[in-house]
């Protein structure tokens, strides 16, 4: 899982060109937005195409779940886990 989360970490900086900031300030538990990283809407369908093709896996954004989805690293870890598992 570990693993996992670094290869979020390294998309969201990659997806949302974040220069000044490297995985290790990415706290896995920390909101990504609002208070936290301070990611915007904007930032969340980059991030959500970015994972899309990464990872394999699809966000509905009429779904309420998928908010939650995004709360965190760990949240996003645990829901991508989740589909790959769904799908092997």
């Amino acid at each position: 899982m570990d693993e996992l989360k670094q290869q979020i970490k390294e998309c969201i900086i990659s997806a949302l060109e974040l220069e000044d900031i490297s995985p290790e300030n990415i706290v896995d538990s920390e909101p990504l937005f609002g208070t936290g990283l301070g990611l915007d809407s904007i930032d969340a369908l980059e991030l959500g195409v970015a994972l899309k093709k990464k990872f394999g896996v699809k966000f509905n954004a009429e779904n309420s779940d998928t908010r939650e989805h995004f709360a965190s690293v760990d949240a996003l870890a645990a829901y991508i886990s989740a589909e790959q598992a769904k799908a092997n």
